[in-house]
């Protein structure tokens, strides 16, 4: 991603489990609200191979640092609970 600038500002409606839960979620990961939803999207993106080309690295391409966590919110928290969302070589616990 590009810098603060470049964002494009989108109204989203949730319901309220919905909002409540990625609220926790967030401040689970020690993440903005805005930043946990980016997360998610991007790593959905990803794991879809539907990421445009920059994108798709790890912080030289602007893309996700390490931590998954959105440019400009980088932090040393926790990673991320769920399988569906960790990086390439996290191994998830009774794998290889």
């Amino acid at each position: 991603m590009g810098s603060e600038g470049d964002r494009k500002p989108f109204l989203l409606r949730l319901d309220p489990a919905t909002m409540a839960a990625l609220k926790a979620w967030a401040a689970e990961d020690l993440r903005s609200l805005n930043g946990q939803i980016e997360f998610l999207l991007r790593a959905a993106l990803r794991d879809a191979g539907r990421l445009p080309g920059k994108a798709r690295g790890h912080q030289a391409g602007g893309g996700p640092a390490p931590d998954g966590s959105a440019p400009g919110e980088r932090h040393s928290g926790p990673p991320a609970r769920s399988p569906a969302v960790r990086g390439p070589g996290t191994l998830v616990k009774g794998t290889r």
